[in-house]
């Protein structure tokens, strides 16, 4: 019976944790970094996914139950955890052991190794409740299986259905406000300029006046007037001037954040508290992941200012952040130089402190 348990609770949590934090978020990711990559299609992966934890959840309730479980349910317990370590063994042997394997989502990462340890161990615990397990306790009501089986399926559907919401509205309507508050922050200020040869603007000076100056005052005037030397990098393409086009033009912050993500909401949200203090903080910009699009007015709400942004499907989304990397990402750019980097929201996180001092550093200082 503690074997069952332990099993069940297994792949129970597996299932689970696979739609943490939420389903819009999670099942996406999952797709994007686990199945595209295996050559699944974006419209596959979407249904495959939901197949497929819908198929853990009912394994975790039916190994708790009778019917069929030495006949069907534990043997197909064995083979779904086989054929997850040969995957694993593959990507280990093609990758190496890095990133997080996503058998417990982004709840428990764990790498490619640890997944493996945590198959075998599994499958031996199978095989011993089905040595433990008499054939003739079997009960034989098989609709009871599809009907579970059916419905847990069915649940991650419903948790998680299979809809890419049209934003182009709501991204048209934001951007056109956005406009607004900055033409209107553009027209209040005016450059007065006077036409009048009697009055002289300031730091300017007639023509007569530098003449009737002594040969070594203009030298020394023209030194002066010299353009003095630019402490800032030499200029380079980022990669992600495909999103904006100054991208790679002086200072930027480059994000990507997923609007429902409790993480990236408090990312920005702590820009946007180093941004009010330092009158010099670098431009802030952001990319969108295509999911729950219609939950970015309360992301710059929570946020405290609307900033420039993009949204990009959720397959573009991971290929310009990068496989590897996760959200929040951060990326402070220099002339296209990538000067700092956060992603994700372990030991890479943001950390609101240590990019504060960064962003105040010139270019001499953090090379």
């Amino acid at each position: 019976m503690i074997i069952k348990g332990i099993m069940a609770g297994m792949f129970l949590l597996s299932a689970v944790a696979k739609l943490y934090p939420s389903p819009n978020l999670a099942l996406p990711t999952f797709e994007v970094k686990q199945l595209i990559p295996m050559g699944f299609s974006e419209t596959g992966a979407a249904y495959f996914s939901r197949i497929l934890i819908g198929c853990e959840l009912a394994l975790g309730i039916l190994l708790l139950q009778k019917n069929y479980l030495k006949r069907l349910v534990i043997p197909m317990s064995f083979l779904m955890l086989f054929i997850f370590s040969v995957h694993l063994s593959y990507e280990i042997a093609s990758t190496g052991n890095s990133g997080n394997c996503g058998c417990f989502g982004s709840l428990l990462p764990m790498t490619p190794v640890q997944a493996l340890i945590k198959n075998i161990i599994g499958m031996g615990l199978l095989v011993i409740l089905y040595q433990k397990t008499a054939k003739q306790d079997d009960r034989l009501n098989f609709s009871f299986l599809a009907a579970i089986t059916f419905a847990a399926i069915l649940a991650v559907f419903m948790v998680g259905p299979i809809q890419r919401k049209s934003s182009d509205e709501l991204v048209e309507e934001m951007m056109q406000e956005m406009n607004e508050d900055e033409n209107t922050d553009e027209s209040s200020v005016k450059t007065i300029e006077s036409t009048d040869p009697k009055i002289e603007t300031p730091g300017k000076q007639n023509d007569a006046d530098v003449k009737a100056k002594d040969p070594k005052a203009v030298t020394e005037n023209v030194k002066a007037e010299e353009k003095p030397v630019v402490d800032e990098p030499k200029a380079k393409k980022s990669g992600f001037n495909s999103q904006f086009g100054d991208i790679d033009k002086g200072r930027k912050i480059l994000c990507f954040f997923a609007p429902g993500c409790d993480h990236c909401k408090e990312t920005a949200k702590a820009l946007t508290e180093l941004a009010s203090k330092d009158p010099d903080f670098p431009e802030m910009k952001i990319v969108f992941m295509d999911e729950e699009a219609e939950l970015i007015p309360d992301f710059f709400a929570f946020a405290g200012k609307k900033y420039p942004f993009k949204i990009l499907d959720v397959g573009s989304f991971w290929t310009v952040l990068g496989g590897t990397k996760d959200t929040p990402g951060v990326f402070y750019l220099w002339n296209g130089n990538i000067v700092k980097e956060y992603d994700g929201i372990n030991e890479r996180a943001f950390k609101k402190e240590e990019f504060k001092k960064i962003v105040q550093k010139k270019w001499s200082e953090l090379k």
